[in-house]
């Protein structure tokens, strides 16, 4: 979800295919957390959405990791990394008879190591984008890579807010894990949009 390699390195059809892939997963995270979207389609198909998100995300992050060259096969390499950590947390989310120990080791910790992968891979490529220079300063690539790693951040807040307490069996903040989900969400959007406009 980071989208934060060189896009000019890319083919245009690779390019096409990673943006829309992380475009439609950001989709699904930015309307999977409204409380309207939930009371609508309830929670199993929330919990759906989730995870259909997650598989665009995976298949756009392996498809850059294949695709990559040089100093962007690193973080796109840790970047599909954590989204297959999002499968497994997304993918068990949609079982709901857990407890709430099961919760933080089945859900929690997957979604926070993916977090990490995702925060991680955003550091690297923005790091990588900064020491190109001024030039690639104002490049497109360099806003995409600004943008995403804002994104990767916020997943990381949201991860945080969405651990289980284990005396109240509630998250820390859900409110925040809801709203950093949403923000974070629509910064890879945007960063996918700006992907697909650049190719």
């Amino acid at each position: 979800m980071a989208i934060h390699w060189a896009t000019q390195r890319l083919e245009r059809g690779p390019t096409l295919w990673i943006g829309l892939g992380f475009a439609v997963g950001s989709i699904c995270f930015l309307v999977g957390p409204f409380p309207g979207f939930v009371a609508l389609v309830g929670a199993k198909a929330d919990a759906i959405v989730f995870f259909a998100g997650s598989i665009f995300f995976t298949a756009a992050a392996l498809f850059q990791a294949l695709q990559s060259t040089g100093p962007d096969r690193l973080p796109s390499l840790i970047q599909f990394a954590g989204t297959i950590f999002f499968n497994v947390s997304t993918f068990r989310s949609m079982r709901s008879a857990f407890s709430d120990s099961q919760i933080d080791r089945l859900i929690w910790a997957p979604e926070a190591v993916g977090s990490a992968c995702f925060l991680f891979s955003g550091v690297i490529a923005y790091r990588s984008v900064r020491a190109a220079g001024d030039a690639a300063r104002n490049s497109t690539e360099w806003r995409i890579a600004a943008i995403n790693l804002a994104g990767c951040g916020l997943f990381a807040i949201s991860s945080a807010a969405s651990y289980v307490v284990p005396k109240t069996g509630n998250a820390l903040d859900l409110a925040a894990a809801n709203w950093t989900t949403g923000l974070g969400a629509l910064c890879f959007l945007i960063g996918s949009i700006l992907l697909i406009r650049d190719r």
